[in-house]
């Protein structure tokens, strides 16, 4: 059926009845000013060549042009018949793990690169099937769309890793709500979402979320990778394997009650993955079993005749007849002289290119870099408004280990061109340039431009979570240095501490013991007899005291 591929730009239709009050307010403007000028004959004599008729025709040409490139943009399309795909109607959603427990070599040469081979395995016994892939870790993303490509199925796959996403974990419940997502609600084709992972789930969200899918009639099968005993990570980064706060090796095991919970939640099966090809064997005789108990049949078309080149064609030829229209009612120019300088572009001002540009650009595709470098540089001095040449310039500088001046480079093409699609590419390429200079805000700032001006370019967004990743590693690097040296001080403090506490000790040591006496028993003896007998003197002269002074209270507290 014949439509418009992007019907929302016909909203711009909305333009043409502003335009045509704005023609209208410019008419009402033009007959107020003849009235105010006040002699009649005067204004027939200055409007005499004059033509309110080829004035409105222009206008209308304008309007015209204005509608068809409306079109053109929008997309008008239908489907080729002759390039129809019949298809059962089954649609899988792959949401693999790419955390980075699955780099653990419990199954070599490690787990992720097993479950790359199977999915590859899948893909092609899936000929007639729609796949999509979701990778997952901290977060999920939609790494690649429902497609009957395979070609472009095992590109993405091949370049799945755990450095396409940022946040590392294992959150299930978030990959199959971005796989259910994908699929479209309004064809009538089975669904299955296939999670492949080794179980280690960061989240308790995902037996809920599994049930509700399966409510909405997506069945949920699992595949487990890795082995229960466990085994520990290894860091790429470091080359050593991955430990905890603590300082213990970090051991990770493959949670088979998980996956077989969710996949029972989901009405599919578990499977612990042995071989690649009897895997995908078994998913693809379970998905076959259910699709002939469905009996689902839908028809997709895998080419489209375009229609917008019409719609551009016929814009132009009527831009180029207002182009030849008047407001005067005699032409005063040879149009054929006209029609022939726009076609053929003898204009100085379109025909002629910057030489040093051409042999600039000619020294770097044979890698002559410095000769290159010099061409772009005499075209600059001609010109420092030169977009091509500074851009060229920017390029040739990266090539030359000299990141930092290519950026600047980059600056004056983005400074001095309206060209969005050139200024895009100068900001993609600085932010590439400050990576490479280790400059990581500049860097990051330079590829949220790039994106500003085209959200859908794959690789700015890509470099830009690398780039933030990469900062976000050194921010955490230099805490664990304020970290380490904060330790180490206070390990000195209290190191002193200790010196000074055995100093004291030593100091103690050296002082005189008190010596024993050296008095006789019998000397002794005779002391404490006299003590006591000055001790019972004193108890009679108190009790003396108290029978003298009946009166006053035994105890005075």
């Amino acid at each position: 059926m014949i439509h418009f591929d992007h019907i929302e730009y016909l909203i711009a239709l909305g333009a043409i009845p502003i335009m045509i009050v704005l023609y209208f307010l410019l008419i009402k403007w033009k007959k107020n000013t003849a009235k105010k000028i006040g002699d009649p004959g005067l204004v027939k004599e200055l409007t005499a060549q004059y033509s309110p008729k080829k004035f409105a025709l222009k206008f209308i040409l304008f309007c015209t042009v204005f509608a068809l490139c409306v079109f053109a943009v929008a997309g008008l399309k239908k489907p080729d018949g002759t390039q129809k795909i019949n298809r059962k109607g089954t649609d899988i959603m792959i949401a693999l793990d790419v955390s980075k427990s699955m780099l653990a070599q419990d199954i070599k040469p490690n787990r992720l690169e097993r479950a790359k081979q199977l999915i590859s395995k899948i893909i092609d016994y899936s000929p007639d099937d729609r796949i999509g892939l979701v990778v997952f870790a901290g977060h999920a993303y939609l790494q690649m769309p429902l497609t009957f490509d395979q070609g472009a199925a095992k590109m993405y796959l091949s370049g799945a890793s755990p450095d396409d996403v940022p946040t590392q974990g294992t959150v299930i419940s978030e990959a199959l709500k971005m796989s259910a997502a994908a699929f479209n609600p309004k064809e009538k084709t089975f669904k299955s979402i296939l999670l492949i992972s080794d179980g280690e789930d960061h989240d308790d969200e995902a037996l809920k979320t599994t049930k509700k899918l399966a409510e909405q009639g997506i069945m949920i099968n699992t595949i487990g990778i890795g082995s229960p005993l466990g085994a520990p990570i290894m860091d790429e980064e470091t080359g050593q394997y991955k430990v905890n706060q603590e300082g213990q090796t970090v051991i990770t095991k493959l949670n088979e009650q998980e996956l077989s919970n969710i996949a029972q939640a989901g009405n599919g099966i578990y499977q612990l993955y042995s071989n690649s090809d009897n895997v995908a064997k078994n998913f693809k005789n379970q998905l076959s079993g259910i699709g002939k108990e469905t009996n689902l049949s839908d028809s997709s078309f895998d080419s489209f005749k375009q229609y917008f080149q019409y719609f551009l064609g016929a814009a132009l030829l009527l831009l180029i007849l207002e182009f030849f229209i008047t407001e005067k009612r005699k032409l005063k120019i040879n149009s054929t002289v006209l029609f022939l300088l726009l076609m053929f572009g003898i204009s100085p001002a379109f025909s002629q290119n910057n030489p040093s540009i051409s042999k600039g650009n000619k020294a770097f595709k044979e890698n002559k870099l410095d000769d290159a470098e010099n061409y772009y540089r005499d075209a600059l001095k001609k010109s420092d408004k030169e977009v091509n040449a500074s851009y060229n310039l920017g390029n040739v500088l990266y090539r030359k280990e000299k990141p930092e001046e290519a950026a600047k480079s980059y600056d004056n093409t983005i400074a001095n061109t309206n060209d969005n699609v050139l200024k895009q590419n100068a900001y993609y390429n600085k932010g590439v340039a400050f990576q490479k200079a280790k400059k990581l805000p500049e860097s990051i700032l330079s590829y949220k431009n790039a994106l500003l001006l085209n959200p859908d370019d794959e690789d700015a967004r890509q470099n830009l979570q690398r780039a933030m990743t990469q900062q976000k590693q050194e921010q955490q690097q230099q805490q664990d240095k304020k970290q380490d040296n904060k330790d180490q001080k206070n390990k000195q403090n209290k190191d002193q501490q200790n010196k000074d506490q055995q100093n004291k000790d030593q100091q103690k040591n050296k002082e005189p013991k008190p010596q024993p006496s050296r008095m006789s028993k019998q000397n002794a003896e005779e002391k404490l007899k006299s003590l006591n007998q000055k001790e019972k003197a004193l108890q009679d002269k108190i009790r003396k005291i108290k029978g003298a002074s009946p009166d006053k209270p035994d105890k005075d507290w």
